[in-house]
């Protein structure tokens, strides 16, 4: 059973660092309060991970964190590429497991399955067996919101995990960013946790580094 402390709503907190790593370890700072914060009270917690290199410094610094009972904590991710190998490093189940959920002893770590055919529904059904407690996410370079590009995105979206078409300036996004070398070996189609499913949950930390986006 998973009972949810339910704060209270408010707004904001704009935290500004002065680098990548300030801004990270404020972050994971912040992350690793609230899950200490939980887990005094709840016999779980859910939460959802972003995976880009824009998160790389706040989950270095979180895995870093003392004091957490990782194995009442069970992981989510908010997206994954369809059409990469198994093993492919850029599938963002693989580059989570190097970058936090290897590392650390999570009581479970569900990870989407783009092979299935099945998988967005089949990803759709766990997110809502149990409350989500926290969202750790960024916001691309055009504005997205996990694979929630904005010829795609829906504010009122009907359901919970999709299969998208992913924008240029998104895939563009990912050369950049040293995930791919060639615009051409980037996947053209992903799943996506919708945005009123990561809205759904009770508390977001947002990591947004980099002067592109600022």
């Amino acid at each position: 059973m998973h009972d949810q402390i339910r704060l209270p709503p408010k707004p904001p907190r704009i935290v500004l660092g002065r680098s990548r790593n300030e801004m990270g370890a404020a972050a994971a700072g912040d992350v690793a309060a609230e899950l200490c914060r939980r887990l005094a009270v709840q016999g779980r917690v859910r939460m959802i991970f972003a995976a880009a290199p824009s998160q790389s410094e706040m989950l270095d610094a979180l895995a870093r964190q003392p004091g957490i009972d990782w194995s009442r904590v069970a992981a989510f991710h908010m997206d994954e590429y369809l059409g990469l190998p198994r093993a492919a490093p850029q599938r963002f189940g693989n580059w989570l497991r190097a970058a936090i959920f290897d590392r650390l002893p999570f009581g479970a770590v569900h990870l989407i399955d783009p092979d299935l055919p099945t998988a967005a529904s089949a990803y759709a059904n766990l997110l809502a067996a149990a409350p989500i407690d926290i969202v750790c996410l960024g916001i691309g370079v055009n504005g997205h919101l996990a694979f929630n590009d904005p010829p795609v995105a829906d504010l009122d979206d009907p359901v919970a995990v999709k299969l998208v078409e992913l924008d240029e300036i998104c895939r563009r996004q990912q050369v950049g960013d040293g995930c791919f070398a060639r615009i051409e070996e980037v996947p053209t189609h992903a799943i996506t946790l919708t945005i009123p499913r990561l809205l759904r949950a009770d508390r977001l930390f947002c990591v947004v580094p980099g002067s592109s986006k600022r």
